[in-house]
């Protein structure tokens, strides 16, 4: 069929076969199809929707418009945990080493901050030295021997999802789940898995503020995952508050390193150890869950997780050391305490804007080619449900450059709602599993 029939059929309602699919990624991939047609088309899904084979059929066109990675001669199940992205979110730098020092291996392809979220390979690019940007065969060196490897997307991987998601980007279609689906699980079905942990997050500072939204993509990516083979499930998790107590990169590393010692925030590491013990049991080295995460915190308690975070940063050309001395991670200049006006208990966190006061702090990107600074950021010392007097302090400001301090503090102004008295009971960090 024509290009533009196409277009009218998924603007009528219609379902596309496998193989019309396939004509438009392949097309528009290979550059034989115009943006503009390709706009239409996205814009098309967006508002009509996808059924099941088709958004299946989506994800595995993607998936083979690259390389699919085969670690079939790695003796172990390959297990993947992917976050929809929130703030102060850390967990993948807690649970790879943790799943790794279970016996699984981790091939872990990870993304950059997406607007007011931290990513990933930002994190990782503080530890002095720490290289993202292996090659496909130093990624497989460091995944055999070590048993986990924390990469971004090479020119290799899903090279139809790049291409569409910068359009999707300008052209208002980055919302449809049937898209976000087929753009995350194209993505980590090429890393060769046989499992795949989702957490997806919701609330104010989440992408997906609704759950009924998360909830539903969450639905359509176990649905796609299974289809193709692979043991999925989702756990819907809270972002009305950031998670743990530090957001920024440094600080983020810092904190992970807390939890692999059996110290820090008591909602990260119960995260950590829920999201660890799923990827234990589908990985097959559990009976069940909860058996999982008894096996995950006895990584932590006999110091094996940690070690496998020492390993992982060494293999991939960091320092190690930070692991033991976290001052030798990016320091600021400067800090400054962020004050509460009145007494009373911490009623809500937008969380989005608490981000994104780390953002102009320069703890994030606002155009493609900014500059990061790791060391900006903040530690918060006060969340849901706490107690906190007028002078008391909500967060530490930690920053190098005050261009837009006053800016940032505005935000965490606004970010905080104190109330006289305590709020109603508190949402559970997992509202839903989804398997």
């Amino acid at each position: 069929m024509r290009v533009v029939d196409l277009i009218r059929k998924k603007r009528d309602g219609g379902e596309h076969s496998w193989e019309e699919i396939q004509q438009i990624v392949n097309g528009y991939t290979a550059g034989t199809i115009p943006d503009y047609q390709m706009s239409a088309w996205l814009m098309a899904v967006l508002l009509r929707g996808m059924t099941p084979p088709e958004s299946a059929a989506l994800t595995e066109i993607m998936l083979h418009s690259g390389e699919v990675l085969d670690f079939s001669d790695l003796p172990g199940r390959k297990v993947d945990k992917h976050s929809t992205g929130g703030v102060g979110d850390k967990t993948s730098l807690v649970i790879a080493p943790m799943a790794a020092a279970a016996g699984l291996y981790v091939p872990m392809i990870s993304g950059r901050g997406l607007g007011h979220t931290g990513g990933t390979l930002d994190k990782l690019e503080s530890i002095p030295g720490f290289n993202v940007n292996l090659s496909l065969k130093e990624y497989r060196a460091v995944l055999k021997k070590c048993g986990c490897g924390l990469i971004g997307q090479t020119t290799e991987i899903a090279p139809a999802d790049k291409k569409i998601y910068a359009l999707r980007d300008v052209t208002g279609t980055v919302e449809s789940p049937f898209l976000i689906c087929a753009s995350i699980m194209s993505k980590k079905l090429a890393e060769g898995i046989d499992a795949l942990v989702l957490d997806v997050k919701t609330g104010s500072g989440a992408f997906m503020k609704k759950e009924e939204d998360a909830a539903n993509v969450a639905r359509l990516m176990v649905e796609t995952g299974k289809r193709m083979g692979k043991k999925v499930v989702a756990l819907i998790t809270d972002m009305n508050q950031p998670l743990g107590n530090y957001v920024g990169h440094a600080l983020e590393v810092e904190e992970s390193v807390r939890i692999l010692e059996g110290a820090g925030a008591d909602d990260l590491r119960e995260l950590c150890l829920e999201l660890a013990g799923w990827m234990i049991y589908l990985g097959e080295r559990a009976t069940s869950v909860e058996e999982g995460r008894k096996i995950a915190a006895e990584t932590i308690r006999s110091g094996a997780a940690k070690e496998k975070l020492r390993q992982i940063i060494s293999f991939q050309g960091g320092d190690p050391g930070v692991v033991d001395d976290p001052g030798r991670l990016p320091r600021p200049r400067n800090q400054l305490e962020f004050k509460s006006a009145t007494s009373g208990y911490v009623a809500a966190m937008q969380a989005e804007w608490i981000g994104t006061a780390c953002v102009v702090l320069g703890g994030g990107r606002e155009k493609k080619e900014d500059t990061i600074d790791h060391a900006a950021g903040l530690i918060l010392h006060k969340k849901l449900g706490d107690r906190v007097q007028a002078g008391e302090p909500l967060c530490t400001v930690l920053y190098n450059s005050d261009a837009r301090l006053d800016e940032a503090q505005e935000l965490l102004r606004n970010a905080y709602q104190i109330q006289e008295k305590p709020p109603a009971g508190q949402r559970e960090l997992v509202h839903q599993v989804i398997q």
